[in-house]
């Protein structure tokens, strides 16, 4: 089929799933509206998520909607948006011409149900594979016939809601295999993406990254980006911390930048270990890469992850990763993975970082960061999706 030439759309994001202070999602969304400034100024970028209160304000081409929310998490920010007439009010107000649901819940339901209610095609964004932690809780508590009933339920779920959606985005080409079989149809396998202008290795800030944050020039430094959460498997690196720095005699340093629900667990290892650092977040991404620069080794202990973005991002800030083989995402890691922990136990990780940090880190970070830039633009990622959203929308039948 002829790919319909593409037209000014006017695009809404709508999720519950938008922290003011961090979140993959929320750097999708402004990186979006970030490059329809850049490359699409005719299009209308529209964006519907939980805050404070509820109000409005535009700048440009993107009009930012927040719905007043109630506040779920202190450390997260994390917001639960239930007033579900407001987001039907602003839509109908708005009229885009494609709806993105980035959350499986409640607001992708109403996405759904209004999307239909006035003639908007609507598409849905998996970017997390839920199922995961609630079989993995499950396991932990129940017998196999529960998981087998839970992992039943859950396929069900993800089924009918996807199904409503007039195309799926994964951010995994595996994830995609394993939705379709489960029955999801028009699935888009779309990676997530990099500004490769601001994540470069080549600028000289790695030693005032160091003195900011209290950091010996000469000391290995670990760094960890991303939710304080038990799904990204935080205690594991903190269990593997207090490993190297009992086993070794090198001076370890790790530096957290993050928030969550396992912040008591990283304050009280401040306390017991020598060489903890932590900031709670950052919302300059020039500031961000240039603490990726600093760190010799970005270590990422999660085994959940869809994409993983924070690993792209420092590869192309020239630092490499490590952590734990099996994620989805391993397919964005760029230099070899011989040394990675083959088990999810803090002795594994720790053997895993050592070794790792005896390797060439300064020039497998270059190699990383000459592919992650190259292949992982944020340019291409987009310029893909409004291909799917023109498709999407010239085929639409109400």
């Amino acid at each position: 089929m002829q790919k319909p030439a593409q037209r000014p759309l006017a695009i809404c994001d709508l999720t519950q799933f938008y922290s003011p202070v961090s979140g993959g999602i929320r750097r999708y969304i402004e990186q979006k509206s970030a490059y329809l400034r850049r490359q699409r100024p005719d299009c209308r970028h529209i964006i519907i998520v939980p805050g404070e209160k509820t109000e409005a304000f535009e700048d440009g081409p993107v009009r930012f909607h927040t719905i007043a929310s109630q506040l779920v998490s202190r450390t997260s920010r994390y917001r639960l948006l239930t007033k579900l007439h407001i987001v039907e009010e602003i839509l109908e107000a708005e009229r885009p011409d494609i709806i993105e649901s980035g959350d499986p819940y409640q607001v992708a339901w109403k996405a759904v149900a209004s999307g239909r209610g006035l003639d908007i095609p609507v598409v849905g964004f998996y970017h997390s594979h839920f199922p995961e932690a609630v079989l993995r809780t499950v396991e932990k508590f129940a017998g196999p016939l529960a998981v087998a009933i839970v992992t039943e339920i859950c396929k069900k779920y993800v089924t009918t809601l996807y199904n409503h959606f007039e195309a799926t985005f994964v951010p995994s080409p595996v994830l995609a295999r394993l939705l379709t079989g489960w029955g999801v149809e028009n699935t888009h396998t779309v990676d997530l993406g990099v500004d490769d202008t601001v994540f470069r290795p080549d600028i000289d800030d790695r030693a005032a990254t160091r003195t900011k944050f209290g950091i010996p020039a000469g000391a290995p430094l670990l760094l960890y980006v991303g939710r304080l959460a038990p799904e990204k498997n935080v205690q594991t690196l903190f269990d593997a911390f207090t490993l190297l720095k009992k086993n070794s005699p090198l001076d370890w340093q790790l530096l957290c930048l993050g928030d969550g629900t396992r912040r008591s667990a990283l304050l009280e290892l401040k306390g017991e270990a020598s060489g903890v650092h932590w900031m709670p977040f950052c919302s300059n991404p020039a500031e961000l890469s240039a603490i990726y620069r600093s760190a010799d080794l970005f270590v990422h202990p999660s085994v959940q992850e869809t994409f993983g973005l924070v690993t792209l991002e420092s590869q192309a800030s020239g630092t490499p990763v490590v952590g734990i083989r099996g994620s989805y995402m391993d397919r964005i890691i760029f230099t070899d993975q011989t040394h990675w922990a083959t088990e999810n136990t803090p002795a594994a990780l720790a053997e895993a970082i050592r070794a790792k940090c005896q390797t060439d880190l300064r020039a497998t970070g270059l190699q990383a960061s000459a592919e992650a830039r190259s292949r992982y633009s944020w340019n291409t990622v987009f310029s893909r999706l409004l291909d799917v959203y023109t498709r999407v929308v010239a085929n639409y039948a109400p």
